[in-house]
């Protein structure tokens, strides 16, 4: 069984399964055994009509999955798989910089890490590496949060603009996770300069009961938006530990930042 069949069998199917979601799946899928498919290579792999296969690739190709020469009329890799590719290469390649620079600050500290990444209105958790003692913040690796409520998020949103942050929260309310959460649109933007003065962000509970956390961000020339966390519960976040850690966290983001160019 060749490459692109194994990847387009793997798993279990779903209980509903969309034939068409699959064919075109699976013609994607056949770019990594062929650099070139023509309208009959589709049908007779996917053993479907020609007018069948035409219409997937015609639709492939108008989402930018798919380009066709002009020439031999055979259908390419578009440029959306180039920019997804990319993007997970990126993230993957942020995350092996990083990770050098989160082991350190955890060994300082032994406190839970974090590196975060802003999407939109959430913060994806790329990477963490927890702490070692009994009563420790667990890792949020893999989980999305709306951004206004953690550190690592404010940390990113005091870069952005004040048109900027209108335009990604056009609604004065916002979401609340615990009691402590912002939950005004206005009382971020006063949080958000707050943390562009100290050079940092900070968290209380705001995300979950017990924890609280600092954040800076981390400036990248590609334009995404990272920032790096230390996290531990309430009790072990005293006003001195919060100044180390800044102080840390700062060094660490200029580091990182660095690794990134």
């Amino acid at each position: 069984m060749t490459g692109a069949r194994r990847k387009a069998v793997e798993g279990r199917p779903p209980p509903y399964p969309i034939e068409s979601v699959d064919n075109a799946l699976r013609l994607l899928l056949l770019f990594a055994e062929k650099p070139r498919i023509r309208l009959t290579d589709a049908s007779t792999y996917l053993g479907v009509a020609t007018s069948t296969a035409h219409r997937l690739l015609a639709m492939l190709q108008y989402r930018g999955f798919v380009r066709q020469d002009a020439a031999s009329r055979a259908y390419e890799p578009g440029g959306a798989l180039t920019t997804i590719a990319a993007a997970v290469l990126r993230q993957v390649d942020v995350r092996a910089r990083a990770r050098p620079v989160l082991e350190r600050l955890n060994a300082e500290f032994d406190e839970t890490v974090h590196l975060g990444r802003l999407d939109g209105q959430m913060v994806t958790f790329l990477d963490s590496i927890e702490s070692s003692r009994a009563v420790r913040v667990a890792s949020r690796l893999g989980r999305s949060l709306p951004a206004h409520c953690t550190s690592t998020g404010k940390a990113m949103l005091s870069l952005l603009s004040t048109d900027e942050l209108h335009r990604l929260y056009p609604d004065e309310e916002l979401e609340a996770i615990t009691d402590r959460t912002i939950s005004t649109r206005t009382a971020l933007e006063r949080e958000l300069d707050l943390t562009r003065r100290r050079g940092y962000a900070a968290s209380m509970q705001e995300s979950e009961e017990g924890v609280a956390s600092v954040a800076v961000p981390v400036t990248s020339p590609g334009g995404a938006s990272y920032a790096i966390n230390i996290s531990m519960p309430t009790t072990r976040m005293t006003s001195t530990a919060r100044t180390r850690i800044a102080e840390a966290l700062a060094g660490a983001s200029k580091e990182l930042s660095g690794l990134l160019v």
